[in-house]
């Protein structure tokens, strides 16, 4: 058994990593505009207003809005049957709550999807991937406030009228399980998925519940409104998720890392099964946080339910255990496995967790999954031919594809693609640097703005050219 021929393979971006143009056609300041240049050693800066003495790697990207035809045509070369995309909330309502979008920016997204249709690539659209005008937050405060349900709605209407019939797949949020309110939770990522430091927040586990609720309440509103518009829409939302093992058997650290992976899937359980968990209530009520869940919202989460789940998966985890108080920390929690190799950011690599974490959350619905995003950030460096050599890239996509296709033909687990992260160097999210490179094209762009940003196949490109082509028969 393999792989089925509409398996969707191909590759996912965000506007707010590759666009550039910031305030180009209309387009209004988003909350990744003020985000500057850093590294983890180096925290990244979150400024209250643009400052011409500092650098944003986002206001150049990598110049997609000039240059997606010349990606698209590489994308297309490579075999790509699928891109994932963003649509920048700020292109097509500057302020957030203008009443009629902005046609210049509508514009530019029908173009970059008639250049994929032409070339046979499904357009999947993300719509909101950390691209929230920052007037939402300074006038409406995010979402702590019910009516930026309302401004999303809006958004998400008047863009998929606009393109129903050239967009089928629809994804509602990205990676908003990365704001937990038990935990602390870092300025960086608390600030990409509301626009909100968390060192601000003067009561963080309500004011934290309450946006995640008012982002899910959103996300099943937004589906039915999908299948409203146009009943050949499917629309999915996109988790980051990490599989947590425990260090031993020890009782202890089984029920440890148990509670820990657990805690990122109560936001699907709400989207997926119909109703808001009645076990998170609970959890909430014991901790002195409150929901405000109306009827209504009750009847749009029996209605809201997705068609697939999009899962970003990268590393896996050890939860912290009983009796070690050396425990070193993981990227996002957890300390680290000593059996796994780990990238040059400190991820563990792990391909067997991929398909841990397809048959774990497949079992739990039994709804279709798409993998929207696996990938190896490192330095890639030209050789003296110009030439990228990035064999430890190969590497660690062939342990991962493997794995996946395990998963699917052995185990039987409704996958319907698989996406990496990314097809093309960008900035990182999470550093805001170009040295961390994930891509099969190399973009002569570095950390100082510098480059001429021409575009120059890896090894990779052609690796991956023949998995695609060979459906991954050859793995």
């Amino acid at each position: 058994m393999e792989l089925k021929e509409t398996f969707l393979w191909g590759g996912s971006l965000s506007a707010n990593q590759v666009e550039g143009c910031w305030d180009s056609d209309g387009k209004g300041p988003a909350i990744m505009d003020y985000i500057t240049s850093g590294s983890y050693q180096k925290a990244r800066e979150i400024t209250d207003k643009i400052d011409q003495d500092q650098y944003y790697p986002s206001h150049t990207g990598i110049d997609f809005y000039h240059r997606y035809q010349e990606d698209i045509k590489l994308f297309s070369e490579l075999g790509f049957k699928a891109l994932r995309i963003s649509i920048d909330w700020s292109r097509i309502f500057p302020m957030g709550d203008e009443d009629k979008p902005n046609s210049k920016g509508l514009e530019y997204y029908h173009r970059v999807i008639d250049t994929l249709l032409a070339y046979h690539i499904e357009p999947i659209v993300t719509l909101y991937h950390y691209e929230m005008p920052i007037n939402i937050v300074k006038k409406y405060h995010s979402w702590m406030n019910r009516q930026t349900i309302d401004l999303y709605l809006h958004f998400c209407k008047a863009v998929m009228n606009s393109l129903k019939g050239k967009v089928k797949y629809w994804v509602t949020f990205n990676e908003m399980n990365h704001i937990d309110p038990q935990t602390e939770n870092s300025d960086l990522f608390t600030y990409m998925i509301t626009g909100i430091k968390y060192s601000s927040l003067e009561n963080p586990k309500q004011i934290l519940a309450t946006m995640s609720y008012h982002m899910i309440l959103a996300s099943v509103k937004a589906v039915a409104l999908a299948h409203e518009i146009d009943e050949k829409n499917q629309v999915g939302c996109v988790f980051g998720l990490t599989p947590v093992y425990p260090r031993n058997c020890n009782p202890i650290n089984v029920m440890n890392a148990f509670r820990e992976m657990e805690k990122d899937y109560y936001q699907i359980d709400a989207m997926a099964n119909g109703q808001f968990p009645d076990y998170k209530i609970a959890e909430y009520q014991k901790t002195g946080i409150q929901l405000d869940i109306t009827e209504s919202d009750r009847q749009a989460f029996m209605i809201g339910k997705l068609d697939f789940i999009g899962i970003n998966y990268y590393m896996s985890s050890v939860a912290k255990y009983e009796g070690d108080d050396k425990q070193e920390e993981a990227f996002f929690g957890g300390v680290q496995n000593p059996y796994l190799k780990t990238s040059d950011w400190g991820w563990a690599i792990d391909g067997i967790g991929l398909r841990y974490i397809l048959n774990y959350t497949y079992h739990k619905y039994g709804i279709p999954i798409m993998i929207t995003e696996n990938g190896l950030g490192a330095v890639d460096v030209r050789d003296a031919n110009g030439n990228i050599e990035d064999d430890y890239r190969i590497s660690y996509l062939e342990e991962h594809i493997r794995e996946m296709k395990k998963a699917i033909v052995e185990d039987h687990v409704d996958c319907i693609g698989y996406l990496t992260w990314a097809p093309i160097d960008l900035v990182s999210l999470t550093t805001g640097e170009m040295k961390k490179r994930y891509g099969f094209i190399y973009v002569d762009k570095y950390d100082d703005g510098s480059g001429d940003l021409s575009r120059h196949k890896k090894k990779s490109f052609y690796w991956f050219q023949d998995i695609i082509k060979e459906n991954a028969k050859q793995l």
